[in-house]
């Protein structure tokens, strides 16, 4: 059974161990995901921390997960449909779990399948009006103590051309919950339309089993030898002593409450581009995920004129192959804080963005909000201002496909939400050879903050940034944390 990293390397010591060996053996036992015995109060997971208080603090619609899917071809059976999604309730318990405050912090209670029902409307639009009455829909908020996190509503375009908007709260799904849950969905469809109930395996664990087991192996925070106080001592020592906040070219001031509306630029790089990234993380002992870091820290420093940046990415929290099929929020934020004037070159940047980054992934599971209270920062402003996730075309939400000889594909929904200032989300392509075909995705950004030209200036640097290390650069960095440079560099072959 895979364990995460963490596991191996900040183990909860509860006694002194008798001698070198039997420290040894504390270290390497590992902690087995299992079904776990229920508890009467059940905790939030770290990862679900960040989004309840969020919405506690009425930021709830800025974490709404929004989808659209248009079905055509034939006559959708609206009852089959409906069923489904009462089915994928059903198997997954995220999808019917509110999240009330108590005395002693928030909580998770699982309501019963019975009981758990959403009122999925059918209501007749038009293409002109669809847009916005998605947009509208996906956009309204969900209190969280006292309501499931998850909407569904059809639109009805003909007898034969419905859109189906799905939203769900982030505290119940992140991304790579999308896969599972579309698949249950399809699963549940064709098997309602046949009149018969899903037939589909039962899953080895679920949501709340991932909690109790998460917060039993990271121990007490008022154990000093636990893995909790380990990560959280290990954060508090890394991001001490930051610029914090970072200063960008705002062309707006903040008018106090935050305003998460977004516009976005999409961004591509082309498969020589991809290739040749490939070959530098190769040569340069990395990955292709480390070298877009190092291209967005110096495109980070450059914005805010700071050689001390921190930025922010995801890890999946999904190691343990018994949770590949679940629906729930595992993924957490790590920080890395990066110090380019402590790098003379671009060798130097490119090793520390990697040291930086392993360390991170190793010490996943201190939430944000915890974080924030043991750190000497004004907690009004953020842990970071600038994050980006990278995934591979293997793990971003895949195609929906197998709905009976329908044909089914994604609209858009309408609805950009920008939670922190710069913010990417990429995905890596490959074809069917396993040849790489590019890297592309969205570059978010709160309109309250930025202008479109301000965040164009933004990508096009992070771009040429991109280009420049594939191509091979092993110069200084200083002259690269000039802000208004925009061109990119011609491109040649990669250096041996």
């Amino acid at each position: 059974m895979a364990v995460p990293v963490a596991a191996w390397t900040t183990p909860t010591v509860r006694r002194k161990p008798a001698d070198v060996a039997e420290f040894l053996q504390i270290v390497a036992e590992p902690m087995p995901l299992r079904r776990m015995p229920r508890a009467p109060r059940i905790p939030l997971a770290p990862a679900q921390e960040r989004m309840w208080h969020a919405a506690a603090a009425g930021y709830s619609a800025d974490w709404n997960v929004a989808r659209a899917f248009r079905i055509r071809g034939q006559a959708v059976n609206l009852t089959a449909l409906i069923a489904a999604i009462d089915d994928v309730m059903r198997r997954h318990a995220p999808l019917r779990t509110c999240y009330p405050a108590t005395s002693t912090g928030p909580i998770q209670v699982v309501m019963d399948a019975d009981v758990a029902r959403i009122d999925v409307r059918v209501v007749d639009s038009f293409a002109g009006e669809l847009t916005e009455r998605i947009a509208e829909f996906c956009g309204r908020a969900f209190d969280l103590g006292t309501e499931v996190p998850i909407r569904a509503r059809v639109y009805r375009l003909g007898a034969r051309d419905v859109v189906l908007a799905l939203v769900v709260h982030h505290i119940s799904l992140d991304g790579q919950s999308i896969g599972p849950l579309m698949r249950d969905l399809v699963t549940a469809y064709l098997a309602r339309v046949g009149r018969q109930a899903p037939a589909w395996q039962p899953l080895p664990v679920d949501y709340i089993d991932y909690t109790l087991w998460k917060h039993e192996y990271l121990g007490a925070y008022d154990d000093p030898c636990s893995r909790a106080s380990t990560q959280l001592r290990y954060w508090a020592n890394n991001l001490v002593g930051r610029p914090i906040p970072l200063e960008f070219p705002y062309d707006r001031t903040c008018s106090g409450h935050r305003d998460a509306a977004g516009a976005m630029v999409r961004v591509r790089l082309d498969a020589d581009i991809h290739r040749t990234l490939l070959l530098r993380a190769r040569q340069s002992g990395s990955s292709v995920f480390m070298l877009l870091q190092t291209a967005f820290a110096v495109a980070v420093a450059a914005f805010a004129k700071s050689c001390d940046v921190t930025v922010a990415t995801a890890v999946s929290g999904r190691g343990d192959p018994l949770l590949a099929d679940l629906v729930g929020n595992l993924a957490d934020d790590v920080l890395m804080r990066i110090r380019l004037d402590r790098a003379a070159d671009m060798p130097e940047l490119l090793d520390q963005v990697r040291r930086v980054a392993l360390a991170a992934f190793a010490n996943p599971d201190t939430s944000n909000p915890r974080l924030l209270r043991s750190l000497p920062q004004d907690a009004n402003h953020p842990l970071f201002q600038a994050t980006l996730i990278l995934q591979r075309d293997d793990a971003a939400p895949p195609g929906v496909s197998g709905w009976g000889g329908l044909e089914v594909s994604e609209v858009p929904t309408g609805v950009v939400r920008a939670k922190h200032d710069l913010e990417f989300g990429l995905t890596e392509h490959y074809d069917a050879t396993g040849a790489p075909t590019g890297i592309d995705g969205p570059f978010l950004y709160p309109t309250a903050r930025f202008d479109p030209e301000t965040a164009e200036r933004f990508a096009e640097k992070f771009l040429t940034t991109v280009e420049l290390i594939a191509t091979g650069y092993t110069g200084p960095i200083t002259p690269l944390l000039d802000e208004t440079a925009r061109r990119r560099p011609r491109r040649s072959r990669p250096r041996p």
